[in-house]
């Protein structure tokens, strides 16, 4: 094979579902069962008396943003810190997962 590396893929034929598939069918078990682990983690934060914790205040945030037209992007901007400069002493060893400074 001279020259361009992709020469076979004109080769191999383009494989294409005969109708359109069923998004319900294919995940609606799995987003069940994330819902489940939510409510679930919902009660033992609740059940704790940690609701106060940033990281859950983040989440309640998180979860009023399912209401909006981009549900997946408006979710992640509420979990993320915007800022543009960086810090400069890091105060833990991982990620939060949530701004614990974000304003309100």
């Amino acid at each position: 094979m001279e020259g361009d590396t992709l020469d076979f893929l004109p080769l191999i034929p383009m494989i294409k579902p005969k109708e359109k598939q069923n998004s319900v069918e294919l995940y609606f078990m799995e987003a069940r069962s994330k819902l489940i682990d939510i409510a679930s983690f919902m009660d033992r934060i609740e059940r704790d008396g940690l609701t106060d914790d940033f990281r859950y205040q983040a989440f309640l945030d998180a979860l009023k943003e399912l209401d909006t037209d981009k549900r997946a992007e408006s979710v992640l901007l509420a979990l993320s810190d915007l800022t543009e400069e960086p810090i400069l002493v890091a105060t833990t060893k991982a990620a939060a997962g949530a701004w614990p400074d974000k304003p309100r």
